[in-house]
């Protein structure tokens, strides 16, 4: 019923990746102008986005605002990525705010990518259903994202690491100019980077006359990791945050402080406890509830680092399940996991980006010595579930979309 604007999406995906801000310009003039109304907090960085996101959102909703939220890519269907007040929107909103998007590229003749089309979509849908203030995460890189049109209360960027090389550059100094290029005159800007990536984005900072707040990762102490929720003490206060995993509490750090910088934080601070509390993210260490498996999106080194300690403190040795994206670091994810891991069950996720599965196995044979291929991430969680023990299945948003899916064909 709700499929013409969906399967229009779907067919930009041919476009592939275009960096640039023309066309999202054009498109949103044709639209009138959607990213001009309301309030935003734009975020970016290589790990901890959606968590961010997600955290700044539980903690404007509790203080009682009508959030809009725009996040991807999307585990199960593309309505995640698109929230209003705390929910997804609807196969209605979005079919509708998809066809406006649509009529407006032809009328022009612009031809989008999907995550342009997408980005119209969601500021569209933020301007029409009347949200106070809004939470956009960058898609990729920075300053040639579609999402860089924005004029922001707060930029937040968060942990840089090696990402998009082909993209964004050949190292760290690189990408780290292109996640800053978010930053605009005279708007704060929250950063827990060190290093390299944070002598750019203070470069930057200083040539745009942006208030820079500069989180100390060590200030963000976590105290307690559980299953469920991970406890952090930052700032002279304790937090129970309502997602798993020690890097929750950078990832806190840095949504109290974009609150904090707002306008009106004296009116939201009072909420900051209660939202970090009931901050719900799918696919971060999440443990389901019927099963002895955890699934998690992790797909950077640094994140594979956090993940490999957690899940080792919580859970002791795991049955690895995995795949990844052929643009992701395989050998530093291999790595950091193999350690926690009595096996390890390789696959490709179903994405033309799949990294071969044998190229994975490859570099996880490098650390460990019982390592096998699967034809497809159903085939390798149903084998490991059957060998029994905590399984965890990791590499990417599209691993965790194929361990879902076949999940729900078995039930």
């Amino acid at each position: 019923m709700f499929d013409e604007g969906r399967k229009w999406l779907e067919g930009l995906s041919v476009r592939g990746i275009r960096p640039g801000l023309d066309n999202i310009r054009n498109l949103l003039d044709a639209l009138g102008k959607p990213h001009r109304s309301g309030r935003f907090i734009h975020v970016a960085g290589s790990d901890g986005k959606g968590s961010v996101c997600c955290m700044i959102e539980s903690v404007l909703k509790a203080a009682g605002y009508k959030v809009g939220m725009f996040t991807s890519p999307h585990i199960l269907s593309v309505t995640e990525c698109i929230r209003i007040d705390g929910k997804n929107v609807t196969e209605a909103l979005l079919e509708r705010y998809l066809l406006q998007v649509r009529f407006a590229a032809d009328a022009i003749g612009c031809e989008c990518t999907n995550f342009e089309a997408l980005t119209a979509c969601a500021l569209l849908a933020f301007r029409n259903e009347g949200t106070d203030i809004n939470i956009v995460e960058v898609g990729m890189g920075g300053r040639l994202d579609s999402t860089n049109v924005l004029e922001p209360d707060v930029t937040v960027i968060n942990n840089i690491g090696m990402e998009h090389t082909q993209y964004l550059g050949p190292d760290i100094e690189s990408i780290a100019s292109e996640k800053a290029g978010i930053m605009k005159p005279g708007v704060p800007c929250i950063t827990i980077n060190t290093g390299k990536a944070l002598e750019v984005i203070r470069r930057h900072a200083n040539e745009l006359g942006c208030p820079l707040t500069i989180i100390d990762p060590e200030d963000a102490d976590v105290t307690g990791c559980y299953p469920d929720h991970t406890m952090v003490r930052y700032d002279c206060g304790t937090f129970r945050i309502g997602l798993p995993g020690s890097f929750q509490g950078r990832n806190a750090a840095q949504a109290i402080e974009a609150v904090l910088a707002l306008k009106d934080a004296q009116s939201i601070r009072h909420f900051i406890p209660i939202g970090l509390d009931a901050a719900k993210w799918p696919a971060r260490m999440e443990k389901l509830d019927d099963l002895p498996l955890i699934l998690d999106v992790t797909h950077t080194a640094k994140g594979a680092e956090f993940l490999g300690k957690d899940i080792g403190s919580i859970y002791g040795k795991v049955i690895l399940v995995t795949a990844m994206l052929n643009d992701k670091d395989l050998k530093g994810m291999a790595e950091l996991l193999s350690p926690i891991a009595t096996k390890v069950l390789v696959s490709a996720p179903d994405s033309p980006r799949a990294a071969p599965a044998e190229e994975l196995a490859a570099h996880y044979r490098k650390y460990h010595d019982d390592v096998t291929v699967y034809d497809t991430v159903g085939d390798a969680v149903d084998a490991a579930l059957k060998m029994g023990g905590t399984v965890l299945v990791t590499g990417s948003f599209r691993t965790a979309e194929d361990c879902l899916r076949w999940l729900a064909r078995r039930r």
